[in-house]
């Protein structure tokens, strides 16, 4: 390390305290040590320090107190807790009250090593600053500026997160946000969409298998957690887990190790969890159909992320900068919003939340020539997306209702149908005018230039 870093060792235990000093000596950390609360809290007073490890037990307190002062006193410094062997309870508490990791006794040096690591890497993140979380989450709504404050400090710490919000809400991208601007910035950041992987192949996805270990496994191959070594796996849709699979998990995140199928051994990870779902954790808790003490595990701290129906201030903001990206990716000058836009889109309910908005923005600019957006121009559904406004436009789209399951129209599915109803209605033109594409745009009342967006956008050869 280029300059010394310097950390404070809070424990009652001589052996222990001899055993930190000499590892984080060794890796360049000049160290104090106190062996109860009072000293620890004259150190605090007298020094400024990159890192803190504190024991859970102290002679004259909890450590957890001191956990909770230094988040309070000392912002700058990143306090880790030692807790026994398997107390998760402990573990779980001191992250609750602002420790940035925790390591259990007896102390295994290899994750000790990396505790210190992401502590001090710390201060190369905070150099960022709050600016670029900014330029991640717009909006000036006091919920959105909370959410941010909030990110900026979970970026911090290493507890896992658990990210509530419905359906295009952003969950992703605060996770995202969340992971670069803390300790592994560097490192790999893994989305994992849960309900998309078979319940059958989940335990080799998440942990990897041996060659061999059953028909197909022609290789060793690494899970997600190898390959978010040392970074962030983002577990989206985690309620979409089977009960099975949960028990597994939650040794993982526990133990901070997992065993490949077919292997003998575990191998220690060290990855931050953060997870996601747009459905009520807690409900699904109390009806067995997720385990509590996993629930208690990866919802240390909970992030809210507001639909946009409860933000409507940032709406024209939040509508320029999505127009300015889909313009520039277009090649084309950057329109603007019609009062009477701005109002239309204000009124509407936004089911899909802000993946709708880019959806119909991206739409309007497609199908419009002009500088300036009017409210017909958004071809916003009527009454929200009804179902049955949505099988009026498949008839007229040349697609039998009848085929159409009501839950398809359901308001988080609305992006999609429509492209459905788009794709019929081009396919249906193309044939009838024998895939002559300035024929074809002529008949749907649109430009050529929209019609060949729309064949790349939906994959219309």
């Amino acid at each position: 390390m280029s300059e010394t870093r310097s950390a404070l060792i809070v424990d009652d235990e001589r052996d222990i305290r001899e055993l930190l000093v000499m590892t984080l000596s060794r890796m360049g950390v000049r160290c104090d040590t106190a062996s109860n609360l009072g000293d620890a809290r004259n150190q605090l007073q007298r020094n400024r320090y990159d890192l803190c490890l504190t024991d859970m037990r102290l002679p004259d307190g909890s450590g957890i107190d001191l956990v909770g002062e230094i988040s309070q006193k000392y912002p700058e410094t990143p306090v880790a807790m030692i807790t026994a062997f398997g107390n998760v309870e402990a573990a779980v508490e001191a992250l609750k009250a602002g420790a940035f990791d925790f390591v259990a006794k007896p102390v295994d040096l290899p994750v000790l090593r990396d505790l210190v690591r992401h502590a001090l890497d710390l201060q190369q993140a905070r150099k960022a600053g709050s600016d670029a979380v900014a330029s991640r989450l717009y909006g000036e709504s006091p919920a959105m500026t909370t959410l941010r404050q909030t990110i900026a400090k979970v970026a911090r710490s290493q507890a896992p997160v658990y990210i509530a919000g419905e359906s295009g809400v952003g969950k992703e991208l605060v996770a995202r946000t969340i992971h670069a601007e803390g300790a592994r910035a560097e490192a790999p950041f893994v989305p994992v969409n849960c309900g998309a992987i078979p319940s059958e192949l989940m335990e080799s996805e998440f942990f990897g298998h041996k060659k061999g270990s059953f028909t197909g496994a022609h290789v060793d191959k690494p899970g997600l957690f190898q390959t978010a070594e040392g970074g962030t796996l983002f577990l989206d849709e985690v309620a979409e887990l089977p009960l099975p699979m949960q028990v597994k998990l939650l040794r993982a995140i526990q133990e901070k190790s997992v065993r490949a199928v077919g292997a003998n051994t575990e191998h220690p990870v060290d990855v931050r969890i953060l997870s996601a779902t747009h459905k009520d954790l807690a409900k699904l808790v109390s009806e067995g159909r997720f385990r509590q003490d996993l629930y208690y595990r990866i919802n240390v701290i909970e992030l809210a992320v507001p639909p946009l129906r409860e933000r409507l201030e940032d709406l024209p903001g939040l509508s320029a900068k999505i127009m300015g990206r889909l313009a520039e990716s277009q090649g084309r000058s950057l329109p603007t919003l019609a009062e009477d836009a701005v109002q239309a889109l204000r009124d509407y309910p936004f089911p899909g939340n802000v993946r709708e908005l880019e959806n119909i923005l991206e739409r309007a600019l497609a199908l419009s020539d002009g500088d300036v957006l009017a409210a017909a121009d958004l071809h916003l559904p009527r009454g929200g997306g009804s179902t049955g406004d949505s099988h009026q436009a498949a008839a007229a789209a040349g697609v039998d209702p009848r085929s159409i399951d009501p839950r398809d129209t359901a308001t988080s599915a609305l992006p999609s149908y429509i492209e459905e109803i788009e794709r019929a209605a081009i396919q249906h033109a193309l044939q009838e005018n024998r895939y002559n594409k300035t024929r074809t745009a002529q008949s749907l009342g649109i430009t050529f230039r929209a019609l060949r967006y729309k064949l790349k956008k939906l994959g219309i050869d």
